[in-house]
């Protein structure tokens, strides 16, 4: 699985693991699939696997446990502790893609991460809604104006990972419907940007 040349960017890139064997992101899903599929006594403990391999600092380790990770049985306060200990852009994007736009109160903690001062929270915060609405999971009243309000933050905040992943939840969120277009388009016209 190793591959020194993508190790060897990551690491001139600044993205510095314990360990980084460079292993590419479809050779990780194919061994996601094979131990979640395995009948071995690892398959029916998926999340003490998961658990395990997350204490790792190695990239591969922690890509893998947001792959294996059940979502409908990590707690709230295990998903806290891995939003504390996210080390890079690369890994929040893989448990946002990966795990948690599938947790049961995914809504819930994307909104939390949203409104938090930390990049990696409001990344991941951005990347799971998109993922909802995406999957035409439409906000309530409250919702709609507090994932707005924080739009506009972010889309005048310091972290470009995070403007680009607001831009894109925008784009998911007016696909939503006509007066989601329009709502969406009189907030970021509000402070003099036309993204559509």
């Amino acid at each position: 699985m190793m591959d020194g040349s993508i190790a060897q960017s990551m690491r001139d890139k600044g993205l510095n693991y314990h360990l980084n064997w460079g292993a590419t992101l479809p050779r990780l899903q194919e061994m996601a699939k094979e131990i979640a599929n395995s009948q071995t006594p690892i398959a029916n403990s998926q999340y003490d696997l998961a658990i395990a391999l997350w204490k790792e600092n190695v990239r591969e380790c922690k890509i893998l446990a947001t792959m294996l990770m059940p979502a409908d049985q990590i707690l709230p306060e295990v998903v806290d502790i891995w939003m504390e200990q996210i080390p890079s852009q690369e890994i929040a994007e893989q448990a946002a893609f990966n795990l948690w736009q599938y947790l049961p109160f995914a809504p819930e903690k994307a909104y939390q991460w949203m409104a938090s001062d930390k990049e990696y929270d409001q990344l991941c915060g951005f990347h799971v809604l998109t993922r909802l609405f995406m999957n035409h999971q439409e906000p309530n009243e409250r919702g709609i104006n507090e994932y707005l309000d924080q739009l506009l933050v972010a889309l005048q905040g310091p972290y470009p990972s995070v403007r680009k992943a607001a831009m894109q939840s925008a784009y998911r969120f007016a696909e939503l419907g006509l007066v989601y277009e329009r709502l969406v388009k009189s907030a970021v016209k509000s402070i003099n940007l036309d993204i559509f």
